[in-house]
């Protein structure tokens, strides 16, 4: 525990200016981001006197070591600011929101040249329309299944589109008129990208245009005796009104607005956002959050809002945003918010009529949420306790196990060897954290070795981030990646680097898919920072043994090795010869299963995609300096490899972009290599002329 006074600005040093601060650990982690008005101010009641101080403000004072700022020129640049290095940083004192589900959105892909109408969940994208959030993905289907009458837009994937474009028949949509089939030219691309972005009219609430227009149709047809056209008509009017009808009413007046709800307790706090367009609730979603530092109700509003609208540009901000609670540098926020947009925005606590009424049913739907994640919570955290309790009794821990770190050997007869290292934190997958290493130290299948190489690597990186930078020279005579000291192992101290920093030390069959070094100390997660209480590997005494061995080398002994091994789900020690066995309705050995599966899970998924990539691999792939677009452009230029092959250098110097010196390495790389057999059909004996043209 840190003594804020040791590191306490000198009096006068803080300017009174705006501006942003951030407090370091001792491994220059940033821990909190904040900002402030005047920043000589805000930054000198942190180093008042210790009980002063609220308990979470308290901790996050002790644990920093350092505190450092940057003054802006105004408020919302620094609003701005800190948003951008929460985000950046994020660090583990400042509230962060999570979606207590990720919710489903309508999206117009209005970035492709025949925009599509899907279900999306997740990241948005560049150049795609959103709708909602919703609450279940069979909400959107029946909206969009009602409107395709109307506005017949594609909804089928790539590869379905492909494949009428190339037959020349429609899928089933397309014969029944719920698709106006671009795919086979019915339409133009710009006749069709206009009843998409009809579509997205209609869904951003401008409806009236639209049901006007087809009950003026309808009745201009049945003038006309066209019975069966009016009918048509009538129909798709009844069907965009069902279609409005699952949007409630809720603000007479047509308003765009967001109105946001918070529920509180000591320890947690829960939003509530309802979105409505054209005086309709379009979207519902909630979030839960810690409360990890000492924030009232304008504070949670505040960092709500930042992370609501933070990367939002034009119409995803709406006119008005009704709050429960005015931040405190309300008018900065508000200005904020309208340069997102681009024009005014309204940030304001409603006081009457139903824009209150409804704020009040969004506050009940916070208040419920709380109280179902808290109930949730409850359960998990007693059996998630239970398990990391039961798992350092049975291996003898001092303390529960708080952070797991699991590694598994994946491989296809010795070809492809791969290791995955997963991590768990307080029980959950911390998947941020998961890291994947290629077995390049020697050739075959060695799962012992493999195993004590891994996690000498990872533990190398972890001491010399704890050495801060790592930057000085590798120690003569050392083993191959021992770069500097290592505790516990002799040898000369670590030469500091002179000026610069010094490439990162060249690790034992190191690989372009491990992680890079820790280059410098600025505040960012680091990758291989933490250390874990305990190491599981998959496999018994035997690979359990190699782990320790490889610890042993590095001079640590304070972090714990077992192995789960997976014919009777025995937990093997370091040194002893007979296994730890938990009772089968363990919630300790639960929670190993499931931590050794995943890790199981992850190497083998990398494992595939390698052994994928190396057969799709193409002699192209060793000519140097010859990238993707080029490589594409020669197969497209001569149809296949096979064709490519056989070209001359000064017909393969037509290909624009392909000059002398790089068709001469193009035909040398080919020339080097054999080309495949050619395949044999067993059941007629012939002989299959393949285009390798696809390997490419």
């Amino acid at each position: 525990m840190a003594d804020p006074s040791s590191y306490r600005p000198k009096p006068g040093q803080i300017p009174d200016s705006p501006g942003v601060y951030k407090f370091r650990d001792e491994h220059r982690r940033v821990i909190y981001v904040g900002k402030a008005k005047n920043l000589r101010q805000r930054v000198a009641n942190y180093f008042q006197d210790l009980a002063g101080l609220h308990p979470r403000t308290r901790t996050m004072v002790t644990t920093a070591a350092s505190v450092e700022w940057t003054v802006v020129s105004t408020e919302v640049e620094a609003l701005q600011l800190e948003y951008s290095w929460i985000k950046e940083f994020d660090p583990r004192f400042n509230v962060k929101y999570r979606d207590d589900k990720s919710y489903p959105y309508l999206a117009v892909t209005l970035n492709e040249e025949f925009p599509r109408v899907q279900v999306m969940r997740g990241a948005k994208k560049k150049g795609v329309r959103y709708f909602g959030p919703y609450g279940h993905a069979w909400a959107i289907r029946e909206t969009v299944d009602l409107m395709l009458r109307v506005f017949p837009v594609r909804t089928c994937s790539a590869g379905v589109f492909k494949n009428a474009a190339r037959t020349g028949r429609p899928c089933l949509l397309g014969y029944i008129g719920k698709c106006s089939a671009p795919c086979v030219g019915r339409v133009t691309p710009e006749e069709h990208r206009e009843l998409a972005e009809d579509f997205c009219d209609f869904m951003a609430g401008r409806t009236g245009t639209y049901i006007r227009r087809l009950e003026k149709d309808m009745m201009q047809a049945a003038e006309e005796m066209e019975y069966e056209r009016a009918a048509r008509l009538r129909d798709d009017a009844e069907a965009l009104k069902r279609a409005m009808e699952k949007s409630a009413v809720v603000l007479a007046d047509a308003t765009d607005a967001d109105l946001i709800a918070v529920a509180e307790d000591e320890l947690e706090a829960a939003l509530q956002i309802f979105h409505v367009r054209g005086g309709r609730v379009r979207g519902q979603r909630g979030w839960v959050t810690d409360k990890v530092e000492a924030v009232d109700t304008s504070g949670l509003v505040e960092h709500a809002l930042q992370q609501l609208y933070g990367e939002e540009r034009g119409d995803a901000v709406p006119k008005e945003v009704l709050v429960p609670a005015l931040p405190e540098d309300a008018e900065a926020v508000s200005q904020w918010l309208a340069e997102r947009r681009g024009s005014q925005v309204s940030l304001r606590i409603p006081q009457r009529g139903d824009k209150k009424d409804l704020m009040a049913t969004v506050q009940r739907n916070a208040q419920q949420t709380l109280g179902l994640h808290k109930t949730k919570r409850a359960s998990d955290l007693t059996t998630r306790s239970r398990a990391l309790e039961e798992i350092a009794e049975a291996l003898g821990l001092d303390t529960a196990p708080l952070r797991i770190e699991c590694y598994d050997i994946s491989h296809l007869q010795g070809d492809d060897v791969v290791a995955s290292m997963v991590v768990f934190e307080d029980g959950l997958a911390r998947k941020s954290e998961y890291r994947r290493f290629q077995i390049k130290g020697f050739e075959g299948q060695d799962d012992v070795r493999s195993m004590h190489e891994v996690i000498g690597r990872r533990f190398k990186r972890y001491l010399q981030d704890k050495e801060r930078t790592g930057e000085w020279e590798e120690t003569p005579g050392a083993a191959p990646g021992a770069a500097g000291p290592v505790p516990g192992a002799p040898g000369p101290a670590p030469v500091p680097a002179a000026t610069g920093p010094v490439p990162a030390p060249d690790l034992t069959a190191a690989s372009p898919d491990d992680e890079p070094e820790p280059r410098e100390d600025d505040g960012r997660p680091k990758r291989f920072a933490y250390p874990p209480q305990l190491v599981v590997v998959d496999g018994g005494q035997p690979q359990v043994a190699a782990a320790k061995r490889a610890l042993d080398e590095l001079g640590i002994d304070d972090i714990a090795v077992c192995g789960l091994a997976k014919r009777l789900e025995e937990v093997w020690l370091p040194d002893d010869d007979d296994p730890v066995v938990l009772p089968r309705s363990s919630e300790g050995l639960y929670l190993l299963q499931r931590i050794r599966d995943e890790a199981h899970r992850f190497a083998i998924t990398y494992q595939r995609a390698k052994r994928a990539k190396r057969i799709r691999s193409s002699p192209l792939d060793d000519v140097t300096g010859l990238g993707e677009t080029r490589k594409q452009a020669l197969i497209k230029h001569f149809g296949s490899v096979k064709k490519l092959r056989q070209a001359t250098i000064d017909e393969i110097c037509e290909v624009p972009g392909i000059g002398r010196r790089t068709a001469e390495s193009v035909a040398a790389a080919l020339a080097s290599t054999t080309p495949a057999a050619p395949a044999v059909n067993t059941a007629t004996g012939e002989i299959i002329e393949e285009d390798d043209g696809g390997s490419s």
